[in-house]
């Protein structure tokens, strides 16, 4: 293990995350407001402590391996995750307690989107652009790690979907290769987000409301600058647009870099995984629209407008609102809530077990069922025209079992706090999963918990999106052993 090395990355990065702290500054300047004191001090504290952390071993060179790749993934985003509270914690406004402003800056950077602030309407423009800030440096850092990364760990069959675009990293060390894709994924996400911006401002956004909501989208992170989340705008072309960009960010960005090098969107519909998100998508919306006119909740239109927006924003884990989804009838909350479960695509900045994943657990269970009855054939489990590695199912059984424990271990340390069962459930997911919001006490925020929930909570949502085994890994003895 090469701890000198590891600590100068930390401390590289805390100095480069700094320098985020800076464009809130710019923008209280620009609406006369009284924060810059508080952000200019996170940024002297954030730099300051990277500094000390990078200089006794900034001279200090070896090659990172699978171990130190592990544990600069869990301290990247277990420090990231206390130095975005810093701000939180120092402005006047919010009020927020410590424990307040490390789940906000944990909700942010993991593209969860729970929140515990309310009357987002009133509060400062510099508070509310960091937040949405705060999701769209997580939703890159999850893009890169996820596709560049993630594959040559062997986490739980992600490996399956590396694309030809990102290539394949035939050792055990981050070879220059991830910073040639780690440089095209940040252009693809760079792209989608000014397309989105665009598109939100030309609708009828505010620039501001634009920029803050491309940033919440393309991430998949639900934040938003009003209350009211997208219902705010009351429009149907602003939730279009939102719409079309959660399902584009809930596919592999490796896939993205294909269609794009290949100049054709073929290479969407030739993906199993990607066919397996569509459909899903197009089920879930028949299924909840459906259920909504016919049980007079909405007319024909609002049934169709409301619909579409939250199975798609549930779907995806984004958690954008034009509703109070959990209001509708019970079987309508819960169904998407378990649709979440499944998540978007490998390689996406959307949360869940993923569809590829729970793809190839549907192909397993039905290859079990044909060996019953013919117990002598061979019969090889494919995604496409590949068959699959029999420990790339390992790996995603093993995934899978290792989720629910840890759900349902959750649910039942929620319930020991003193929550319903219906809030410690959904939150467990809505965690998890990196959704956000949840039903009964946490449908509008989780303000109203007690703190060791809301602990129990923020390492939920690091599970999640640290796709668990990367985060439990440093917990074995084997681990730490030469």
């Amino acid at each position: 293990m090469h701890f000198s090395v590891i600590a100068r990355i930390l401390g590289l990065l805390l100095m480069l995350f700094s320098v985020s702290l800076l464009p809130p500054i710019v923008v209280a300047t620009i609406y006369e407001e009284q924060t810059q004191q508080a952000f200019f001090l996170a940024f002297a504290i954030t730099f300051s402590i990277g500094m000390l952390v990078w200089l006794p071993n900034s001279r200090s060179q070896a090659e990172l391996r699978t171990r130190d790749g592990f544990l600069v993934t869990v301290l990247f985003w277990l420090t990231l995750g206390l130095g975005g509270a810093l701000p939180l914690s120092l402005v006047d406004p919010l009020n927020l307690s410590l424990t307040e402003a490390v789940f906000e800056s944990i909700s942010g950077l993991t593209t969860t989107g729970a929140t515990v602030i309310t009357g987002l309407d009133d509060l400062p423009r510099s508070i509310l652009y960091y937040r949405q800030q705060l999701q769209w440096l997580g939703g890159i850092g999850i893009v890169v790690i996820a596709v560049a990364i993630m594959p040559m760990l062997g986490l739980g069959g992600v490996q399956l979907y590396r694309t030809e675009a990102a290539g394949h990293v035939k050792d055990s060390k981050l070879t220059p290769r991830i910073t040639e894709t780690a440089k095209a994924l940040f252009t693809i996400y760079l792209a989608l987000t000014v397309a989105c911006g665009l598109s939100y401002w030309l609708a009828g956004m505010s620039a501001f409301d634009a920029i803050g909501h491309s940033f919440s989208t393309v991430a998949i992170g639900g934040f938003s600058t009003h209350d009211a989340s997208i219902g705010y705008f009351d429009s149907p072309l602003i939730a279009t647009i939102c719409i079309f960009f959660m399902i584009i960010a809930g596919m592999n960005f490796g896939l993205h870099f294909m269609a794009w090098n290949r100049k054709t969107p073929m290479a969407y519909l030739a993906d199993p995984e990607t066919r397996l998100y569509l459909a899903m998508l197009l089920g879930g919306i028949l299924i909840v629209c459906l259920y909504l006119y016919l049980n007079n909740v909405y007319d024909l239109s609002g049934s169709i407008y409301h619909g579409v927006f939250q199975l798609v924003s549930i779907l995806t884990t984004t958690g954008f609102a034009t509703a109070d989804y959990s209001a509708w009838p019970s079987f309508l909350p819960f169904t998407m809530i378990f649709l979440s479960f499944f998540g978007a695509c490998a390689g996406s900045t959307g949360g869940g077990i993923k569809m590829g994943r729970m793809m190839i657990l549907g192909k397993q269970a039905i290859r079990a069922i044909q060996k019953l009855i013919h117990p002598n054939a061979v019969i090889p489990l494919k995604v496409g025209h590949r068959v699959v590695d029999s420990r790339v199912t390992d790996a995603i059984w093993a995934f899978f079992g290792v989720y629910m424990a840890v759900f349902y271990g959750m649910v039942l340390l929620l319930l020991a706090s003193g929550l319903d069962y219906v809030t410690a459930w959904s939150a467990t997911a809505a965690s998890l999963n990196n959704l956000g919001p949840g039903l009964g006490e946490v449908s509008v925020n989780y303000s109203n918990i007690n703190d060791f929930a809301k602990w129990i909570l923020a390492g939920g949502m690091l599970l999640g999106r640290l796709e668990i085994f990367t985060l439990v890994v440093l917990f074995t003895p084997m681990f730490w052993r030469r």
